[in-house]
C-alpha cells in the first residue's frame, strides 16, 4: 500500500482525489495548513465512504514528510507558498502537480490560460522544489468527475514529467481509480500543452451547460499502417 498524501487536499479537487484513492484502498493523508482544517476534510471523506481507517490528516508539511507519493491540489495563487512549505518533505518522491494556471486566478476567465514565465505551473513546481519528481497530472479531469463515487471515470489522464522512473510508479497507481487511463505525453516541457486543455474543457462544460467534459486519447495502439 502506498500512502498518497493530498496537498492542500481540503477543496473540492483534493477531496474527490482523496476519497477516489482512499475507495481503491490507498492509504491517504489529508493535508492543509492547519491540522483542523485537514481533519475536516479527513471527517467529510468518512461520511462518503464510510468510517474508513485509510485516511487521516496532516498539517501539509508532515504530510509531505510521511507520504510516499504527493498530490497538490491548491490554486496556483497558493502553489509557490505551499510548495515552499514542504520542500523539505518533498525531497527526491514523486509529486503530481494539478495545478490550472487559469487567468481567473488574477480577475480573468477560467477559459483562458495564463502564460507563466517558466513556461507552465508545473515546471514552476519543479524549479521551485529541484528534488522533487514533479509530473504534471489530473489536469483535465473535472472536479465533478471525482466525486461520482458509484462510475467509473470517463476521462484518460494525460501526465508528462522528467523521471521516467516516477511515471512508472505513479501509472498503475492512477489507473486504480476505475476508468481512468493514463497516458504520459512526455516531459515536463508538454505540460503547457496538457495545462492549456482545461480551459478548453471549461469553455465546453459551460457551452454545453454539463460538468463532466474530458478527453480520450484513442488509436495508439494500432501501431503503424504504412
Amino acid at each position: 500500500m502506498v500512502k498518497i498524501g493530498v496537498i492542500g487536499g481540503t477543496g473540492g479537487q483534493g477531496l474527490g482525489i482523496a476519497t477516489r484513492f482512499a475507495q481503491a484502498g490507498e492509504e491517504i493523508i489529508i493535508g492543509s495548513r492547519t491540522l483542523e482544517k485537514a481533519q475536516a476534510g479527513v471527517d467529510k471523506v468518512k461520511e462518503l465512504l464510510g468510517n474508513v481507517k485509510n485516511v487521516r490528516a496532516a498539517t501539509n508539511e508532515d504530510a509531505a514528510k510521511e507520504a510516499d507519493v504527493l498530490i497538490l491540489t491548491v490554486p496556483l495563487v497558493a502553489q509557490k507558498d505551499t510548495l515552499l512549505s514542504i520542500k523539505e518533505g518533498s525531497k527526491g518522491k514523486p509529486l503530481l502537480d494539478a495545478t490550472g494556471p487559469l487567468m481567473s486566478a488574477i480577475g480573468g476567465s477560467a477559459t483562458q490560460c495564463m502564460i507563466l514565465p517558466e513556461g507552465s505551473a508545473a515546471q514552476r513546481a519543479q524549479a521551485i522544489l529541484p528534488d522533487a519528481k514533479v509530473i504534471c497530472a489530473f489536469n483535465n479531469i473535472s472536479q465533478t468527475w471525482w466525486m461520482q463515487l458509484k462510475e467509473p471515470i470517463d476521462c484518460d489522464c494525460l501526465i508528462c514529467g522528467n523521471d521516467k522512473d516516477a511515471k512508472a510508479m505513479v501509472t498503475p497507481l492512477i489507473e486504480k481509480v476505475p476508468g481512468i487511463k493514463v497516458v504520459d505525453c512526455g516531459n515536463l516541457e508538454r505540460a503547457s500543452i496538457i495545462e492549456k486543455i482545461t480551459p478548453l474543457l471549461i469553455g465546453l462544460n459551460i457551452r454545453n451547460k454539463c460538468q463532466f467534459g474530458g478527453i480520450r486519447i484513442t488509436g495508439l495502439d494500432k501501431g503503424r499502417v504504412c
